[in-house]
């Protein structure tokens, strides 16, 4: 479990912090920070309890609260990472530049590479070796602020291997920090046991192994790769509807290759998130407007990818509740970078940095169905922080591509980075 504490923070040069308990939408909102000069924060058992300026904080502190010297730099929200494929077996590196040379995707499946290979490591790991990995991922997120994460399977795609993910996830829980959202994702892909036929492997999905997940609560969310060649709308439908009837919250990979009407459908089945979304059309930024499913964004995978880029200030402009994720994965994106995210957001997505904070806090969280709880500093919510070694949070994206985070604080207590400082 997260340890938890008292902590009072002070000489903070600027608090920045989105506000609210559900996604910002649109221009306005997301581009609207609550900003205190000269600001102190209260976390008692992990929960913040005082946010304001310095000078009007309580003359006596909580019994045993820490105090913490901000040295005059910025507070932020504890970042969220709302999408990454975090536990996985082994590499692929050498895939990595084959698509560099120009090899296509199908090439690279024909030379054993894709979503295939990361199947079978995955399943030939042991839960051990899964957990040393993912640990190491987790650390080096939290030295960069993030207090967050979501974990999805999805490299089994057999149950006993779908549920070695996601005990593994249970397992980081245990061990570490970082706070865990477990995502189920089964339907990632076809194994080479159902190629062609499809609605067999859905039923698969659900008739064994969302049961097996749902009795070990093992996972609060249910994802499916809808895109042409993986997942039609039928049978997202199917697993989905079967999903939702057992108590899972929704969510899909949608619109990354081709436009495939996977943002219409997300919407209109009241995910929680719709991700990717290189290639939403009109309708499906309409839709998510209008609805309350959030647009998780992943300009790490276009980038790695050489790919165009999800039309974020479009669908900010048309009142998206947009977010901002990592998609660690062994294969199209081998990156957790905060930094580099908030550049790629800033500098090729026409994201303000005021947007690109809310996205990655309170938005992400949102997807995340966290809102009342964490992306924001606000009195009753738990006390997550990234603090920076600079004095406001715009050098977040003047500063590009540096972490710029001294210490992160989660529940109140506080981990200290190691940066030489410049």
């Amino acid at each position: 479990m997260t340890p938890k504490a008292n902590l009072c923070i002070k000489n903070i040069g600027q608090l920045a912090t989105p506000v609210g308990s559900s996604a910002r939408k649109g221009k306005e909102a997301m581009g609207a920070l609550k900003v205190i000069e000269g600001a102190a924060v209260i976390v008692e058992n992990g929960i913040i309890t005082f946010v304001g300026k310095e000078s009007e904080l309580p003359s006596a502190l909580p019994q045993g609260c820490k105090v913490l010297d901000a040295g005059g730099n910025a507070l932020l929200p504890g970042f969220v990472d709302s999408h990454t494929h975090l536990v996985f077996g082994g590499y692929r590196e050498d895939e990595f530049q084959w698509r560099l040379a120009g090899d296509s995707y199908m090439s690279i499946m024909e030379r054993g590479g894709g979503i295939a290979k990361t199947m079978q490591l995955t399943r030939s790991t042991s839960e051990d070796s899964l957990t040393e990995s993912a640990l190491a991922h987790l650390k080096a997120m939290l030295s960069m602020g993030v207090t967050t994460v979501e974990a999805k399977s999805g490299y089994g795609m057999q149950t006993e291997t779908e549920l070695k993910q996601l005990r593994v996830t249970r397992r980081l829980q245990e061990i570490q920090p970082v706070a865990l959202f477990s995502t189920f994702m089964g339907a990632h892909d076809i194994p080479p046991e159902y190629k062609g036929r499809n609605m067999a492997y859905i039923e698969y999905i659900i008739e064994d192994m969302l049961p097996r997940v749902k009795e070990e609560g093992l996972a609060e969310a249910c994802d499916i790769f809808t895109e042409k060649g993986v997942f039609n709308h039928e049978e997202t439908i199917r697993l989905l509807t079967a999903a939702k009837e057992m108590g899972f919250a929704l969510k899909m990979h949608a619109d990354e290759i081709v436009p495939f009407g996977g943002a219409e459908l997300a919407a209109s089945l009241g995910c929680l998130s719709a991700d990717h979304l290189l290639r939403i059309s009109d309708k499906g930024i309409h839709d998510l407007a209008e609805g309350n499913t959030v647009a998780t964004l992943l300009p790490l995978t276009a980038f790695s990818l050489k790919a165009e880029y999800a039309p974020a200030r479009k669908m900010i402009d048309s009142g998206c509740a947009v977010a901002l994720a990592s998609d660690l994965n062994p294969g199209s994106c081998f990156s957790a970078s905060t930094p580099l995210l908030m550049a790629l957001a800033t500098i090729y997505m026409g994201m303000t940095i005021e947007e690109t904070l809310t996205a990655l806090t309170l938005n992400g969280a949102a997807a995340l169905h966290r809102a009342d709880r964490i992306g924001s500093i606000e009195v009753g919510k738990e006390g997550d922080f990234a603090l920076l070694r600079m004095p406001n949070y715009k050098f977040l994206s003047y500063h590009f591509g540096m972490n710029l985070v001294d210490a992160t604080i989660k529940g109140g207590v506080v981990y200290r980075n190691e940066i030489e400082q410049e």
